[in-house]
């Protein structure tokens, strides 16, 4: 069953915030009148989780710009999200929340939970302003994703957000061409 269109539920969790160094509570209310990138991985202290976050972090400025908070979330608990952040050269770099999904509800809300491991599988999503999801990508464990593929992504859910009736074709850039479908693009694309 896809994700796609569907609201986000309920969840209360506690995370890590870097920039505050402090744990705070998150809500699904957060996610509430802004932009949003939700980002799971599997697990802290691993291999491939620290070199996507930081790639995520490179890109949070940028995010941050588009008017996107981002969040990144595991079934590790937030004194662990500390301690990594504490411990790694890579984490400690961090400046957007660290979610703790220790009871891996939220996980299961976005259907990533690998029940055998009780981890999160690496999933992205792009949640609109109304708690909608807009986007999803979902990667095998050994596949890590590339945070720079989220901008134009990002760009095009906005746009098409402001322009109803408008779509955005494959490889759309912000200064590109859009396309309103309707009856006299049938079979001329």
């Amino acid at each position: 069953m896809s994700l796609i269109g569907k609201e986000i539920q309920e969840f209360n969790l506690n995370a890590y915030d870097p920039k505050t160094e402090s744990f705070v509570n998150i809500t699904d209310q957060d996610f509430r009148g802004k932009w949003n990138v939700l980002m799971f991985y599997p697990a802290d202290f691993t291999f491939v989780c620290p070199t996507e976050l930081e790639d995520l972090q490179e890109q949070y400025a940028l995010l941050q710009e588009l008017g996107v908070e981002v969040y990144s979330a595991s079934t590790d608990t937030h004194f662990v999200h500390k301690a990594w952040h504490d411990h790694s050269e890579a984490i400690s770099k961090l400046t957007f929340k660290m979610l703790a999904d220790r009871s891996t509800v939220f996980s299961k809300q976005f259907d990533i939970l690998d029940e055998k491991t009780g981890l999160a599988q690496r999933g992205t999503f792009i949640i609109d302003p109304d708690g909608i999801i807009q986007a999803a990508e979902i990667n095998a464990d050994g596949i890590g994703r590339d945070a720079s593929a989220l901008i134009d992504k990002i760009k095009a859910a906005q746009f098409v957000r402001k322009n109803p009736g408008q779509v955005c074709p494959a490889k759309w850039k912000e200064t590109g061409e859009t396309l309103t479908p309707g009856l006299d693009l049938v079979g001329k694309i």
